[in-house]
């Protein structure tokens, strides 16, 4: 163990973090408690698990992620309003700052893999100031073994000072935030933000950058695997029920948020979850309820009574998006090793708040490209910095257009062929709204979502019989057990139908508006696959 630290501390060194205060190196999980408690840092909540504030970042913060452009990825990455470009002597000139202020401060590393398929895994070290923080990033990726302790060598590295305020007119940045990668350096600087996903999402931006040119697809999804050993994803951004879906009492989950795609099937990404808990109930979701109970979860802005002791997942006193983030080992079924084989079943879910979607539809493998790169659903209040609690419709390519570095046509033509390499099913499933839009109409029960993919998994829906949509061209059920039939057919449940029509041709030319930014890239036979107006 000495020997270990005395190599980490001399990599340290290396990369000019010296004269600093005490290096915690690769610290358990009771003892970084032990310190997140002795500093301050956290709350210890009834039953063990430790609460944490963010303060004024309680969510991403989209408008302060740039990639630096530098001359062995600019030819590659997908420049524009989502990676904006940073200038090298600017991000030196940050690193450096970040070198002195972190002079004579306590630091904490952990040593993590990203990827479960060790054919393609990234050796990661997190240093960061925060003991909590590093005990997010144990929950989050994936642990090192005795073994792997010993030969341990970072091909990625993640420098994180939080407590560290940018000045945007010397530093360049756009606030006192900063989320800064640098692809030829391995390295990304994060400052100014306590809110912990930015470590999470900045090391799933860099293998969105690295595995698609390894042939893997890295994916925005969660997974999960049934009993016969059949495979399934769910893509989807933050509020669209990713977690929820996959986390399935009759399927074993392999992860909630970030996967790879290779020629031996699909891996995670993370040893972790980390799921949205505002309304979490022990009725409708009682894994995920049962690891708030847990020592070892971290709740992020998570309201407390701090008689008790005891949380109130109802409350968004602080934010709508309180988050849990646990080891995945604390989800019973889970598959250990987190692999599986190729999908059976790939579902898109979309947070529609034109409550124009159906509950779920069948797509062809060319209405999967575009939907693909279109990636149509809603922001769900507090997941990016800035949102209301009303949701938001927009697109985001890939289901997860903030992480992805390449042009979108990439990943998609990867999915493409893996799809038809496998015989993959592609379903697009409604977990937005439905009898009308946001305000008017009501959300997606649960249970006809689950009762929607149930079916879809059993090849219940294999033999349905379908009428095709008039505007989006895709095959909906016109039965499925458990689901009203009035439910699946999204027009029935408007009040007036004229209506939904005029709503429908306004999502439909969103749509259209929206490819108009693909259409250099991508094939004429993929965009006419869009809706018909």
């Amino acid at each position: 163990m000495a020997e270990a630290r005395i190599q980490i501390e001399s990599q340290l060194c290396d990369i000019g973090l010296d004269n600093t205060g005490n290096i915690y190196c690769n610290l358990r999980t009771p003892a970084l408690y032990e310190h997140a408690l002795k500093r301050g840092e956290g709350i210890l909540a009834h039953l063990g698990p430790l609460v944490v504030r963010t303060g004024y970042y309680t969510a991403r913060a989209a408008n302060d992620k740039f990639i630096v452009r530098e001359k062995t990825s600019e030819d590659k990455v997908w420049w524009g309003k989502v990676n904006k470009a940073f200038e090298e002597s600017d991000f030196e000139s940050l690193h450096r700052k970040i070198l002195a202020y972190i002079q004579g401060r306590d630091l904490y590393v952990q040593d993590v893999y990203a990827g479960a398929d060790k054919n393609y895994r990234m050796a990661v070290r997190v240093i960061t100031q925060d003991a909590w923080h590093s005990l997010f990033v144990r929950n989050m990726f994936i642990r090192l073994d005795a073994d792997d302790r010993k030969n341990f060598h970072p091909e990625f590295t993640v420098l994180h000072v939080p407590h560290l305020h940018a000045n945007p007119q010397y530093d360049k940045t756009n606030s006192e935030a900063f989320i800064i990668l640098h692809l030829g350096q391995k390295l990304v600087l994060i400052g100014g933000s306590h809110y912990a996903g930015e470590i999470k999402k900045s090391v799933f931006t860099a293998l969105n950058f690295i595995l698609p040119q390894a042939d893997v697809l890295s994916m925005h999804c969660s997974a999960n695997i049934g009993k016969k050993n059949d495979a399934a994803l769910f893509f989807g951004l933050s509020g669209t029920g990713k977690t929820t879906l996959s986390t399935d009492p009759e399927r074993r989950l392999i992860g909630d948020d970030e996967h790879g795609w290779s020629d031996d099937g699909v891996f995670n990404f993370e040893g972790g979850c980390y799921a949205k808990v505002i309304g979490l109930s022990e009725e409708s979701e009682p894994d995920i309820y049962e690891t708030t109970r847990k020592f070892g979860t971290i709740l992020e802005n998570v309201a407390l009574d701090f008689d008790t002791r005891r949380v109130d997942l109802d409350s968004d006193e602080l934010t709508e998006n309180t988050r849990a983030s646990y080891p995945i080992t604390h989800i019973e079924s889970a598959v250990r090793d987190g692999t599986g084989g190729h999908p059976e079943n790939i579902f898109f879910l979309t947070t529609d708040a034109f409550g124009i979607m159906p509950p779920i539809a069948r797509l062809t493998p060319e209405q999967a490209m575009y939907h693909f790169i279109s990636g149509y659903t809603s922001k769900i209040g507090g997941t990016e910095k800035g949102l209301g609690k009303e949701p938001k419709a927009t697109f985001s390519a890939c289901f997860g257009a903030p992480f992805m570095v390449l042009h979108p046509y990439e990943y998609a033509t990867l999915l493409a062929k893996k799809i038809a390499k496998h015989n993959a099913k592609i379903w697009l499933v409604n977990t937005g709204w439905t009898g009308g839009p946001y305000g008017v109409g009501e959300r997606m029960k649960i249970k006809h979502s689950r009762a929607v993919l149930k079916a879809a998994l059993n090849g219940e829906l294999d033999s349905a019989e379908y009428h095709k949509d008039p505007v989006f061209g895709f095959e909906v059920p016109k039965e499925c057990t458990g689901v009203p039939s009035e439910i699946l057919d999204p027009r029935q449940t408007w009040d007036n139908p004229d209506d939904y029509d005029n709503k429908a041709r306004e999502l439909a030319e969103r749509f259209k508006k929206n490819f108009e930014e693909y259409k250099d890239e991508v094939p004429a036979e993929i965009e006419k696959e869009g809706p018909n107006i």
